[in-house]
Parts: structure tokens; sequence; C-alpha cells
């Protein structure tokens, strides 16, 4: 809880990841990935309930033994490659209040996919969202790649032209942009049901670094994910803990 709101964290995990088969509890570092989210929400000083959305026998019992809830077997239609996220969060949601009476007012989502982001960047998000009055607050990063500098379109002739137009002779020169890092997002729970979007009236981006920025999506991530978290471990941080501190 934080300022009397209280606080569901959700963590989708279903089990027909093509990228990378079995991802979701592929172990890094001896580990199941998705451990390393449940640990993380367990750890944060603000979030009341922990449950995890998956349609997969596996990923529900490595799911349990590392502290998430496991209340529902997600439906078919919401586990294919075509499912929205958000149509995942509200049918949470409704199962919380129909099913299990749950009154909450903000809702966190913590993807698998990005075990090296901290406590600290879930706590500080969660306070963000209250303290900014913000809609919702997503996590990103700084940009690798500039649309006002080094993106280009590709016409059906083959001729180029920049995303964004800018006469901007250094990357460092065009204005400042960001990468949604799919780590942390928060919304208040009413504001998610009504608008049922990433993008509302009044986001707020909270900025982490590209070291606890990579989402995992194949084995090359899986690989670079790998490496960050031995770092990690052998200059004797906490795992996931990597310039820990507020942003």
């Amino acid at each position: 809880m934080y300022k009397n709101n209280i606080i569901l964290c959700v963590i989708p995990a279903r089990g027909g990841s093509k990228g990378l088969p079995g991802k979701n509890v592929r172990e890094i570092m001896g580990k199941p990935l998705i451990s390393y989210s449940i640990e993380q929400a367990n750890e944060s000083r603000y979030i009341d309930r922990i449950i995890v959305s998956t349609d997969d026998k596996e990923i529900s019992e490595i799911a349990k033994q590392s502290g998430g809830e496991i209340l529902f077997r997600r439906p078919d239609e919401l586990a294919s490659d075509e499912s929205g996220i958000i149509d995942v969060l509200l049918h949470a949601i409704e199962w919380m209040e129909k099913k299990e009476e749950y009154s909450f007012d903000i809702l966190v989502l913590l993807h698998v996919t990005t075990p090296l982001r901290c406590v600290e960047d879930i706590d500080n998000s969660i306070e963000m969202l209250v303290n900014k009055k913000a809609d919702n607050v997503f996590s990103v990063t700084e940009a690798h790649k500039n649309p006002y500098f080094n993106m280009i379109e590709i016409n059906k002739d083959g001729a180029a032209k920049l995303v964004k137009k800018g006469n901007f002779v250094t990357r460092q020169a065009a204005p400042l942009v960001y990468d949604m890092n799919a780590s942390v997002y928060v919304w208040w729970k009413n504001k998610l049901k009504e608008k049922k979007s990433h993008f509302m009236g009044k986001s707020y981006g909270y900025i982490m670094p590209k070291e606890r920025s990579i989402d995992i999506d194949d084995y090359f991530d899986f690989m670079i994910a790998e490496l960050f978290l031995k770092k990690t471990v052998s200059i004797g941080n906490k795992t996931g803990d990597i310039n820990a501190k507020k942003e």
C-alpha cells in the first residue's frame, strides 16, 4: 500500500513463446526467468498482492513456488500471439473484483522478460504515479537510435527518408527520445478500465538505465541478460540490482 492506495501486481506469462521456446521458465543464473519478477514484486514496499496470469501448468507451478498467486487459468483466446496485454489485464481485474471480491486502487504490470529491473524501479514508478497525479506511468530508457537523426523509412520505390523532419548534424543535437523498455507499468485501476490504453492524457515515463532495460525476446537477448546478471553477482550486489538507486 502507498498513501492508502491498495496495489495489485499482475505478472503475465503465457506458455507459447516462439522467439525463445519455454522462455518464461528457462533458467538464467540457476533460477527460472519468471522467479525474478515475482521476487522483485515481493520485495516491493508497496505491492499488496501478486498474481500470475498464465495458461501453462509448468509456469503455474514455478510461479507458486516463487511466491506468486495462481487464481485462474488464462483463457486460450487471451494466450495467443495476437492477444493484447491490455485485454489480459482487464481479465485479471474483472476476476479479482468479481471472483475474489478484492478492491484495489493501483495496478502494476511486470513483464517476465525484463529481469534486470530493481525493486526501486517498481517503487519509484508507484510513487511517481501518486505524487505526480499521473494517469499512468511506464518505464523507458534512452533510445539507441533517434528518429530526428538516424531512423529512416524506405518507400516502395526504395527511396529513403527520415522518420521525423530535422536538420541536425549530430545525434546529440537532436531532441532526446526514449524507448519503452517493457519493464514496469503502473495504472490507476479505474483509468485503465476506462481508457484501455498505455497512453493517456497524463502519462509519465520513468527513466531507467540501459543496463537494467534488457528485454528478452530471443536467445541473443537471453545471453546478454545472463552476462549482466553474472556481472552483478561477481561484484557482490543483489541479483537485478545494478545501479539500484532513485532516478
